[in-house]
């Protein structure tokens, strides 16, 4: 017999619900969890699904999720069928999606299933926050709900997302903050000219170039006890007309900082600004700020985690801040302990992404104990 805890991850993995598209995702949820007396509140906004459900009153445990997924790529290179979950020969369940994140989004259900069901009466409110823009876009999901539920004064004490955040083996690592990430689009404006009469142009890749150096050496901060050091990496250059014979006229350079909470985004854009000024560049220059960093210091989320994970995989996990981005940074925002903790992450956005099938079991129990930890304590 299957486990309902597999058998949501598959049919969830089934719907090709590629960002924002969530297809039928989250109706399946609502119809899960309407039955057991969970509040549903639809927040749907363009082309984006989201969903604020919850059950009981009091100190509130949020999962948060989403129910989108990247595209395939080029089907043919899968060992099977992106959209057919497929489970091998060794327990491994195979599908776009498998580990970012729809097993977390079915654990969390089932968990709660499993937790409402036994405790009728519970102490404290379960709730769940999910959205099909976390892949794409990112900016009619998570960040709405999280503004409403400000607006409305909404009282969150925790949230645990249920990305995948595990390195080698479930439960080794639990993600309590995420860098900041910031993004910049620069044009450095030249005069177009030909090659043989440099004279007569101004070429902004070679006037450019000194200032390039300096951005990528310079050591941004040290990071602390909870960060890595920022880091600067250059993501897109491009320049020229595609002619041999021609000076081009402007220089595009896309880069992106993912920084700790040494810096803030006004510090990073302040120093560039002046870098780029130093080397007497004519330039204009466009930011698009991802994300803040967060952080959540150890303390109940983080050791009723631990000790569940513990209880279930023997595992000492260790708290970390790498990665990229998350809506975790969203959520932050609500004034709430939040975690990132769900199965592997060495096969997300991958062709053949997958997820061992004990592990989402075993996610799920991790879920449940957490809940009695925090809840009925």
């Amino acid at each position: 017999m299957t486990e309902p805890v597999i058998a949501l991850t598959k049919a969830l993995i089934a719907e090709r619900s590629i960002s924002p598209d969530d297809k039928n995702c989250q109706k399946m949820i609502i119809d899960r969890l309407k039955p057991l007396g969970f509040v549903i509140e639809e927040v749907n906004i363009g082309k984006t699904k989201n969903l604020w459900a919850y059950h009981g009153n009091g100190k509130t445990l949020m999962f948060a999720g989403h129910t989108d997924v990247v595209p395939a790529g080029d089907e043919s290179k899968w060992r099977y069928p992106p959209f057919e979950p497929t489970i091998d020969e060794n327990g491994v369940l195979y599908g776009r999606g498998a580990a970012d994140m729809k097993s977390g989004v079915a654990a969390m259900v089932c968990a709660a299933e499993s937790f409402v069901k036994k405790y009728p009466n519970h102490t404290g409110r379960v709730a769940f926050l999910l959205t099909s823009d976390e892949e794409a876009e990112a900016t009619d999901g998570t960040v709405k709900v999280v503004d409403l539920l400000i607006k409305r004064q909404e009282k969150i004490d925790y949230c645990i997302v249920g990305e995948p955040s595990s390195d080698s083996v479930l439960g080794d690592q639990i993600k309590n903050g995420r860098r900041g990430s910031l993004t910049a689009n620069l044009v450095v404006h030249g005069i177009q000219g030909h090659v043989a009469y440099p004279h007569l142009a101004d070429n902004p890749v070679h006037k450019f170039a000194p200032a390039l150096n300096e951005l990528v050496t310079t050591e941004w901060d040290n990071g602390n006890e909870y960060f890595p050091q920022t880091t600067m990496q250059i993501a897109n250059i491009n320049g020229g007309t595609g002619a041999e014979n021609v000076v081009p006229g402007d220089l595009s350079v896309q880069f992106n900082f993912r920084y700790s909470s040494e810096l803030t985004d006004e510090m990073i854009k302040a120093k560039v600004n002046a870098i780029l000024q130093k080397h007497n560049l004519n330039y204009t220059l466009k930011w698009r700020l991802s994300g803040q960093p967060f952080l959540t210091p150890q303390g109940e989320l983080t050791e009723a985690a631990a000790s569940a994970i513990k209880n279930f995989t023997q595992l000492d996990s260790k708290l970390s801040t790498s990665g990229g981005t998350s809506d975790g940074r969203f959520i932050a925002k609500l004034g709430c302990q939040v975690i990132e903790f769900g199965v592997l992450n060495k096969t997300i956005h991958k062709v053949n992404e997958n997820v061992n099938f004990q592990d989402v079991i075993t996610l799920q129990a991790i879920y449940i104990d957490i809940l009695e930890r925090l809840l009925l304590a």
